[in-house]
């Protein structure tokens, strides 16, 4: 067992607590998802003897290769957090408990036209930037994205999800993320997941609410480099 790795993870949960105690939550309601993107697949295992019960990947020939090396690891949850697209939606969808990235109606029908089975957890990836051109809904869009999502019978909206811009403070970033899944409870009541902060502002977005967080370097260490 890689004791660095042990002694990182180990530093992000006491992070990760101080902060929730901090706004006056209870760490325990907060998911720390472990992003392994570019990892080899014995990360994984490495981090599952450690405790950790919940990856993040975000490509979809990544997640379904490593979740293929490791469907032995039966309570493991694979999160989907990359830009998703309508052809591979049904690999996607195979390969992921819960997809972060539901940014549009098209990409909500694909996955539901895939269904296999259980009914698949769903987050609203929101844009919080003023670039039309990035991934996710834009703020005022993502109420009327909640109520489509909402009619597919094999997906359940389970809140939104964003990344903070670079060129803004992360908190005043999360706080309208927060304001985004208050319009989506309107629609969807029980949709309680904000999936929203990484390595560098985690702490910001415990503060603003955050249920989900998405983790890579802090805990992996650097990523290897790529052939």
């Amino acid at each position: 067992m890689d004791a660095a790795l042990a002694d990182r993870l180990a530093a992000v949960d006491a992070r990760i607590t101080e902060a929730a105690r901090g706004a006056g939550r209870d760490p325990a309601e907060i998911t720390r998802i472990v992003v392994t993107k570019f990892h080899p697949v014995s990360l994984i295992t490495d981090l599952y003897a450690l405790g950790v019960r919940d990856i993040g990947e975000n490509r979809q020939q990544e997640i379904t290769a490593k979740r293929r090396e490791r469907e032995q690891l039966a309570d493991l949850r694979w999160h989907f957090i990359g830009q998703a697209q309508t052809n591979k939606a049904r690999a996607v969808r195979a390969a992921s408990d819960v997809v972060h990235s539901v940014d549009r109606p098209r990409i909500a029908d694909a996955l539901h036209a895939a269904a296999s089975g259980d009914v698949l957890d769903v987050l609203l990836q929101v844009n919080l930037t003023d670039d039309a051109g990035r991934g996710g809904v834009s703020p005022a869009g993502v109420e009327g994205l909640a109520a489509h999502v909402r009619e597919l019978d094999t997906l359940r909206v389970r809140g939104v999800m964003a990344v903070a811009p670079l060129d803004e403070e992360p908190a005043r970033a999360f706080e309208r993320l927060r304001g985004c899944a208050d319009a989506v409870r309107r629609v969807v009541p029980d949709a309680t997941w904000i999936s929203a902060g990484m390595t560098g502002d985690f702490p910001e977005a415990i503060a603003m609410g955050a249920t989900h967080l998405r983790i890579g370097s802090a805990i992996t260490g650097p990523r290897p480099p790529r052939d």
